[in-house]
């Protein structure tokens, strides 16, 4: 810092006033001012308890009742505000609704991705396993012919498609959906317990005869 430069040095200072200019200058533009100084949100905050503080100064005029409720709905207004700005886009990003199953350049097989799940149950990342095996669930579907989907078509899009050929697995294939989608989309770990569910109805609509012919397609979004 240019003070503590300054105190080292031997007096008398005797500055031209070209030269304490740049001093002083040279002296605020260090970080530690930057550092200090509010931010916008320390200034906002600063106005809005100044704006609060004022309505109990007795200046108003109106009853402590009437400035009490009036400072509550504007502290809950800015919090709303708030949610509204920096919560809904996190919300809708985590949102499943209308997310695809598979990536328009996801061409993988059902073996391919059978294969993909056992090395990330392997790793213990449950996660991808759980996505992995469901989508080589209904990958395999396909490939018999049983389902057909089309870009855009979801997790429970594809789950109510298969209850057709299988009615007798609807709920269970509509249980994998809701595993795929949570972990996928909502954050969640899954586990051992939640991947051997999915091989296991996998494996089991492998061996199970359809009751009825391949479905007509399957609209985006469904």
């Amino acid at each position: 810092m240019v003070l503590t430069a300054l105190a080292r040095l031997e007096p008398p200072l005797d500055p031209d006033a070209p030269e304490a200019r740049r001093w002083v200058v040279d002296e605020l533009a260090d970080p530690v001012y930057r550092a200090a100084e509010p931010t916008l949100f320390d200034l906002a905050a600063q106005a809005v308890r100044d704006w609060i503080a004022s309505l109990f100064s007795g200046a108003s005029g109106l009853p402590v009742p009437t400035l009490a409720l009036i400072a509550v709905l504007v502290v809950a207004g800015l919090v709303g505000l708030g949610l509204l700005v920096f919560g809904l886009p996190r919300l809708r990003r985590r949102a499943p609704a209308g997310i695809a199953l598979f990536d328009d350049d996801d061409l993988r097989d059902a073996a391919t991705l059978r294969v993909a799940a056992e090395r990330a149950a392997a790793s213990g990342e449950w996660a991808l396993a759980i996505e992995e095996r469901f989508r080589a669930l209904m990958r395999a579907l396909v490939e018999r012919e049983l389902v057909r989907v089309h870009p855009g078509t979801t997790a429970h899009g594809m789950a109510r498609a298969a209850a057709v050929p299988f009615p007798a697995h609807g709920p269970a294939v509509e249980h994998a959906a809701d595993a795929f989608d949570g972990v996928r989309y909502l954050g969640r770990t899954g586990d051992a317990d939640a991947y051997a569910e999915v091989a296991a109805l996998d494996a089991e609509l492998g061996r199970a005869h359809p009751l009825t012919a391949p479905t007509t397609p399957i609209g985006a979004g469904t």
